[in-house]
């Protein structure tokens, strides 16, 4: 949200629209779950929807950028309990039948869009999603495949296997824009990308081209301000752990001479001035996406 807006306000573009979701219990990544160490995925749920009531709602912070609510990977087997919910909270959600022969994941799938396609846009996953750095490389989607997948189940937009993170082997990652291309004469601009890291840097800025119409990014926000926050500490080692520390660490090995030896100081080893660097990262990430897709 504080990259959405500083953006659109050197830009002079009001009200940049950006979307913020979250996971519930879906087991690589089960965000809601993780927001406190109650590990209670409802209570991590209420408490992300009221952070962004207060961060954009009218008097926040960012109230001058529009935020699209997303459910990201309802878990056909884990996520029942959402049922309960007022639905309506949220923009669109994407339910995740993938784990399903083709079949059952359509006929899954379908239920969900005819309960509740018409509180919320429906993202659905049209075949099995390998686990995040999962070596097992599948077909990437065919025409064919989406076609009957969108026709069938009535979903607003599919996941398709596009060669990205979520899709193929470590060591074959690729963004298929031409799949894309392909897949979006079939059934229009209704497609998202899960896994935007490994989309390459001139292929960003074209991906509507391609027919997508949602990137999800954050595990290349997660990756690249996670390195270089492990830089930082390195480099800062003694204002981070203090001279003695320093000391024990290059004795062992594991630092290199060169680091300075500097004493703690409260501005590099406080949980504050972690996040705060990180917040900063993210930030300069987020910039260079909306470079590519607002002009």
């Amino acid at each position: 949200m504080a990259a959405a807006q500083a953006y659109g306000n050197e830009k002079g573009i009001a009200r940049i629209p950006i979307i913020i979701g979250i996971t519930l219990q879906y087991e690589d990544r089960p965000q809601s779950a993780y927001y406190t160490h109650s590990r209670q995925w409802e209570i991590g749920l209420r408490l992300f929807l009221d952070d962004l009531r207060v961060l954009a709602g009218e008097g926040g912070p960012y109230e001058d950028v529009d935020v699209i609510i997303h459910l990201d990977h309802v878990i056909h087997r884990l996520d029942a309990g959402l049922v309960d919910w007022d639905l309506s909270q949220f923009s669109s959600i994407m339910y995740d039948a993938s784990s399903l022969s083709m079949d059952e994941n359509i006929e899954a799938t379908a239920r969900f869009v005819e309960r509740y396609g018409h509180l919320v846009l429906v993202e659905g996953a049209c075949d099995e999603i390998d686990a995040a750095g999962d070596e097992q490389s599948s077909e990437l989607t065919s025409p064919e495949k989406a076609e009957r997948y969108l026709r069938e189940t009535g979903v607003d937009f599919i996941v398709a296997n596009l060669g990205t993170e979520h899709r193929a082997s470590v060591s074959e990652l690729r963004y298929a824009g031409d799949r894309a291309r392909e897949i979006s004469d079939r059934i229009g601009p209704r497609l998202v990308l899960h896994g935007g890291s490994s989309v390459q840097t001139e292929a960003m800025g074209q991906l509507a081209r391609d027919g997508i119409c949602k990137v999800n990014v954050w595990t290349l926000l997660e990756r690249e301000s996670g390195a270089n926050l492990l830089v930082h500490l390195v480099e800062n080692a003694g204002k981070v752990a203090g001279a003695q520390t320093v000391k024990q660490l290059i004795t062992k090995g594991l630092l290199g001479e060169g680091v300075p030896e500097d004493q703690a100081s409260l501005n590099y080893f406080s949980t504050t001035a972690r996040q705060a660097f990180v917040f900063e990262e993210m930030k300069a990430i987020i910039h260079r996406y909306l470079s590519l897709w607002y002009r």
